[in-house]
């Protein structure tokens, strides 16, 4: 496969350099918050007695997510690597900046991942006595069914209910108000969009989907997600006809109706052909005889280089013209002329730190709270334990572009790259275990660091999964066959738990599964921890292969429904390479423990 050509440096800093160049071409706009140097606040945005307005995503899209910051619109932003959600970290520095005391509003398209991220960071907000609402967008009409709805994707509807919601805030509305419009303009956005070629992820430089020279995706998502159906490539007004034929299907206009229309480039598509999309737009709107309020054409939500286009149309009401046309000053976006405000100032000191429930951060000193005496050990220590894990990072490194390639099938092409960046910060966060750390506390540092590193929908299920792992084996020094069996059995429920997925819905689940009760039918007949830890990797494997066989239900492979047959879920399959890793270095670690003690 031919590389792409980027220009980029090192591609593993490439999100804080992008945010270095963005602080420096508008300083005038926007500033950083906090320590995770992701989350960016608005220099004339959030001030006291406002709701203030929190948006965040994957890298990938600009201008969104960075883009819309600013007086009118967005009080702060959480930045995520690329096309990945930003971890809980981020999104709290972001709300900690953007409160003014009368509430913070979550907006984010709705992806499982972005759920599960911002769901832990407004958790940790609430104990910290800040108010948090969440509206997630769900303009994608190709995603999901009408009688679904709730289940779409957000695309490039993001910007609409963005604009809305910034413009009800700084027109000092309260949260429920502000809530109540943000959903409103939700309800009224429909979007459908085309995609004419692939993007690639700069740490892969491979496309991330083939498509045929004269072939084009219909309802292709902004992270590469195969859409509803490939077709040959057709005229522009074909193609705009085919995509408001879906949009018209279910919104209904009447005559004198108005809208707001957005053409969006999804990346390399040039403004002659959008323009072309336009104006078959505005032939079938005078059709129907619908006015159009506003256009926007140009590239406002983008998926990195892609070639292709989406068409937005929003329904407008009085309200929502007035909210349209309230002015907004970020790098993006400008309309009308704003006036200066007072910001309020908000710390990301000690004071909020210390009082955070962050489920990655540790509530106690390495060590700290052991019971006294004799602890009950096994043969995983806590050396060999981590030994274990480390050798996961190394596998998930060595599988990284077969998962990425599962990935590039039936999802977004990122999660080879995605896990590769958690698991490496994981094996830097077990240099700094000391000796004193129990099995638990190492659970509690490679959770925290596997969260920060990675947000998307694989940062809070690890996270999980470390966090309820480490506590089934709270007070022990060891392992035995029994205790690993508890704990594999904990992390698969954690991951359960928190992705709300079950067997049969084609994610990890389906992998740590059957991982789980084959390592408990091995302790049942008297099997070691090593007899336990290789029949769960046989258990993931099978479980692995069997989502071949299965249409999704969850995750962002569940909107191909029958199209995702035939192919393995990714996540199932890192599952499989890290039971397989963990129990080669279990036992690799034994052999070498009994060759010492035999004087080998």
């Amino acid at each position: 496969m031919t590389k792409t050509k980027k220009l980029i440096n090192n591609p593993d800093s490439i999100i804080f350099e992008m945010v270095e160049g963005f602080l420096g071409a508008h300083p005038h706009l926007v500033t950083r918050h906090g320590q995770t140097g992701r989350a960016l606040v608005a220099v004339d945005g959030p001030r006291e007695g406002k709701v203030g307005i929190v948006i965040g995503g994957g890298s990938g899209h600009e201008p969104a997510f960075l883009g819309y910051v600013g007086r009118g619109l967005a009080d702060a932003v959480a930045v995520g690597n690329v096309f990945a959600s930003p971890s809980p970290e981020p999104i709290l520095e972001a709300t900690r900046a953007a409160d003014g005391g009368a509430g913070v509003l979550y907006l984010y398209g709705n992806y499982s991942g972005d759920v599960m991220n911002f769901d832990m960071a407004a958790e940790e907000a609430a104990a910290e006595g800040i108010a948090v609402r969440t509206v997630v967008v769900t303009d994608d009409v190709a995603s999901a069914p009408t009688e679904r709805a709730h289940e779409r994707r957000g695309i490039a509807g993001d910007f609409f209910v963005f604009k809305i919601a910034g413009a009800a805030a700084d027109r000092m509305a309260s949260l429920e108000e502000v809530v109540a419009v943000a959903e409103k303009a939700n309800r009224s956005t429909f979007t459908m969009g085309v995609a004419l070629g692939s993007c690639s992820l700069p740490q892969t430089l491979k496309p991330n989907f083939s498509i045929g020279e004269d072939e084009m995706e219909i309802g292709m998502g902004i992270h590469g997600e195969p859409g509803i159906g490939r077709e040959p490539l057709e005229s522009a007004d074909s193609v705009t006809d085919k995509l408001l034929d879906r949009i018209f299907a279910e919104l209904t206009l009447s005559p004198g109706d108005e809208v707001a229309v957005l053409v969006n480039g999804l990346g390399s598509t040039s403004l002659m052909e959008l323009y072309l999309l336009h104006r078959r737009t505005k032939q079938r709107l005078d059709e129907k005889k619908v006015q159009i309020y506003h256009s926007f054409v140009g590239e406002y939500v983008t998926s990195l280089e892609m070639a292709g286009a989406s068409i937005t149309l929003l329904k407008l009401d009085e309200e929502l013209k007035t909210l349209l046309d309230h002015p907004c000053h970020t790098a993006a976006l400008q309309v009308g002329s704003v006036t200066s405000g007072q910001r309020v100032s908000r710390s990301s000191g000690p004071e909020h730190r210390a009082s955070s429930t962050h489920p990655g951060r540790r509530s106690e000193s390495a060590g700290e709270g052991a019971a006294q005496g004799e602890r009950p050990g096994g043969e995983v220590t806590p050396q060999i334990f981590r030994a274990m894990f480390r050798n996961v990072a190394a596998a998930i490194l060595a599988r990284k572009d077969w998962l990425s390639e599962l990935d590039g099938v039936i999802g977004d092409g990122d999660h080879g790259v995605t896990m590769a960046l958690g698991w490496a910060a994981v094996d830097r966060a077990l240099d700094e275990v000391t000796a004193e750390e129990d099995i638990e506390a190492v659970c509690k540092r490679m959770a925290k660091a596997f969260l920060d590193a990675v947000g998307a929908s694989s940062g809070p299920l690890y996270a999980t999964a470390f966090l309820r792992a480490g506590a089934s084996a709270s007070g022990r020094i060891g392992l035995d066959a029994a205790a690993l069996v508890a704990f594999l059995e904990a992390a698969a429920a954690g991951i359960r738990e928190r992705g709300k997925a079950e067997p049969g819905d084609k994610t990890m689940v389906d992998a740590w599964v059957p991982a789980a009760e084959a390592a408990s039918r091995a302790l049942r007949e008297g099997g070691s921890a090593l007899a336990c830890l290789k029949a769960a990797a046989r258990g993931a494997e099978e479980g692995m292969n069997a989502t071949a066989k299965i249409a999704a239900r969850k995750g962002r492979s569940s909107k191909l429904g029958e199209r995702s047959l035939g192919h393995i879920d990714p996540g199932a399959a890192s599952t499989f390479v890290m039971l397989s890793a963990m129990a080669e270095a279990l036992e690799q670690e034994l052999s070498s423990s009994s060759g010492a003690a035999s004087g080998e």
